[in-house]
């Protein structure tokens, strides 16, 4: 526990520093930020590709593997959306309400900063950058943990960024990585209370429950995404198309990716081959109900209802037939996880009732899923998809990352 306990007491000795710090300071250290990610291209993807190196030597499927790449584009990128969080409004000092109280109280409500956050992470070494720059705007002092598999990427990254920092003149330690992997580390960080205001775990389903089961700290849950796509009998049936290989296949092993596929048994003759031509593209594996393999014939697996549940992050997709939208929607509350769904349709009273009856995050009507995320929310970097509704939901951006203060002036007053 001492390693973990001592990140914890560096960044109370320093949070009380970046949480009254002014925006132009704030803004300051992000510029720097990406300017060092930016320099630092070469020496980057070199630590990279010992993590890629290490991740191949241990099996992991290559779909995995470009969770964790970093290239030059996605380098570019991440200092790109460091810079974006630089034009965002800063959350902290915003004044929500306020309001006099018959006695004369003044009383008025105030964004502030949380103090100091913990991430738990897993593969995708970005989530440094971002979680690390968002937590520095919205003023907060964070511990970053992340996987073995990211290890040496993660680790230069923060070495950059706590050199930006202590050159824009604040204290390095606001932004630390636990640089042990091991299980141990992981679960003392879930129990640094006095530390820790708040942690946000952010993976695969077996590291959020973890979480979400064993920490003592207050969590915010994100969540895994089995996401549905379902095309209505009025639903324009090139577009659905579009719309489910874009879900997808666009970037298989993120959580917005769809998952399930729900078809109208009034175009599912029609549809069904249509989408499978797309699919097949991509080599996507189909599992389906009876009159999905009537339809598509037996290059379609079986569905189980473990295939209904799972969040695949691969090249894989359940389908099911359904009666009607009634039946898609009782099947998205059986097995859906609160992430993302969609309805194709050119009905507005169909659409209505989805995004009515639907209760996930968020709920299309003719989109991908795959906009689920605070840069297409315009929210800059996200620090992730909260599936649950106390106290975020959805992308999580610079607001959530700020809790409120209650300000009283008076003038003498007693009760």
């Amino acid at each position: 526990m001492i390693m973990v306990e001592q990140l914890g007491k560096n960044a109370k000795a320093v949070s009380s520093i970046i949480n009254t710090a002014s925006t132009k300071q704030k803004n300051e250290a992000l510029q720097l930020i990406a300017e060092k990610l930016d320099q630092s291209v070469m020496l980057i993807m070199e630590k990279n590709q010992k993590d890629i190196e290490t991740a191949r030597s241990m099996g992991i499927p290559e779909t995995m593997i470009d969770r964790l790449l970093l290239n030059e584009a996605r380098i570019h990128s991440m200092a790109n959306a460091v810079r974006k969080l630089i034009q965002l409004e800063d959350p902290t000092g915003v004044v929500e309400t306020g309001f006099t109280r018959p006695n004369g109280l003044k009383i008025t409500k105030v964004r502030v900063p949380m103090g100091v956050i913990g991430i738990i992470f897993e593969s995708r070494p970005n989530v440094s950058v971002d979680a690390a720059t968002l937590c520095l705007k919205a003023g907060n002092a964070v511990i970053l943990r992340g996987g073995k598999e990211a290890i040496q990427s993660n680790t230069v990254l923060v070495d950059l960024m706590r050199e930006a920092v202590e050159q824009a003149g604040f204290p390095k330690d606001i932004i630390q990585l636990v640089t042990d992997t091991s299980r141990e580390s992981s679960t003392q960080l879930m129990k640094l209370n006095g530390y820790l205001d708040v942690l946000i775990p952010r993976g695969g389903s077996g590291l959020i429950q973890a979480v979400v089961q064993n920490a003592t700290v207050p969590v915010i849950e994100t969540g895994t995404g089995n996401c549905h796509i379902y095309v209505d009998q009025d639903a324009d049936l090139e577009m659905a198309a579009e719309i489910v290989y874009n879900a997808k296949t666009s970037r298989p092993s993120v959580c917005n990716a769809a998952e399930s596929l729900l078809v109208h048994k009034a175009v599912a003759e029609e549809f069904l081959p249509m989408v499978k031509e797309k699919l097949d593209k991509k080599s996507v594996q189909l599992f389906g109900c009876p009159e999905t393999i009537r339809i598509l014939g037996k290059s379609v697996f079986p569905a189980t209802e473990e295939d209904y549940a799972t969040e695949y992050l691969d090249y894989k997709m359940s389908v099911r037939v359904v009666d009607d939208i009634d039946q898609a929607i009782s099947h998205i509350q059986t097995y859906s996880t609160g992430h993302s769904e969609a309805i194709i349709t050119n009905s507005l009273p169909a659409s209505e009732k989805f995004t009515a009856q639907v209760d996930s995050a968020a709920v299309y009507v003719n989109a991908s899923t795959r906009f689920t995320d605070g840069g297409e929310f315009g929210f800059g970097a996200e620090i992730g998809i909260s599936t649950q509704k106390l106290h975020a939901r959805g992308p999580m951006g610079l607001p959530e990352l700020t809790t409120i203060k209650y300000i009283i002036h008076g003038t003498g007053q007693v009760r």
